[in-house]
């Protein structure tokens, strides 16, 4: 019994370790794919590349039911110029929340940003 109360605590440590981490590779792979679809789109497009763009992106994040995400996009306008996307995601940290209960920090969440560029074509 003693062997079950060292290692079952520690076993759950990992396991929701494993979860955050899990989590927040997932949010970044996703924010990058949205970040280079969106500028792929408004690479392409002819006219107000970045708001075809910052749709394109949101869409893509909008089907991601993990984390919160904002998109924001800039450049493009002439043939050449760079299509710039920029997604924040932020996922919650479980294991910050189950630390305060032993004393540690508060809950802080994952984030971080995903960007792409992309050059204006032109026809």
């Amino acid at each position: 019994m003693a062997e079950a109360a060292i290692t079952l605590p520690v076993l759950v440590l990992l396991t929701f370790a494993m979860i955050n981490l899990t989590l927040a590779g997932y949010a970044a792979v996703a924010a990058s794919n949205a970040a280079n679809y969106g500028a792929r789109i408004g690479a392409v497009a002819q006219e107000n590349p970045v708001a075809y763009a910052t749709a394109a992106a949101q869409e893509r994040v909008d089907a991601i039911g993990i984390g919160s995400f904002s998109v924001t996009a800039s450049g493009g306008g002439s043939r050449g110029s760079q299509v710039i996307v920029l997604v924040d995601w932020a996922v919650p940290n479980y294991l910050g929340s189950m630390l305060s209960w032993l004393g540690g920090s508060d809950a802080i969440s994952f984030s971080g940003t995903a960007q792409s560029a992309f050059r204006q074509e032109g026809w």
